[in-house]
């Protein structure tokens, strides 16, 4: 297992060691660190997917409002 140093805010090593005076304070901190790393990476996933989206609308031939109201109401009935 490795080691890792941060410096934090008094405050915040305070409130951390209040909340979790009765727990693993690692493992806490690899559990969080884990969460970030999956966020980042859901992150990354919905800016790539958005990405190919923009990518596809823009080779989307632009319809009238005309024509999506005429669809709607032939899909509607």
């Amino acid at each position: 297992m490795a080691t890792v140093n941060f410096s934090v805010p008094e405050a915040v090593k305070k409130r951390f060691n209040k909340v979790f005076a009765h727990q693993n304070k690692s493992q806490v901190i690899a559990e969080l660190m884990v969460q970030a790393i999956e966020e980042h990476e859901r992150q990354q996933q919905r800016a790539h997917a958005i990405d190919a989206l923009l990518k596809l609308r823009s080779k989307q031939k632009a319809i009238s409002t005309k024509t999506v109201r005429i669809i709607r109401n032939q899909e509607r009935s």
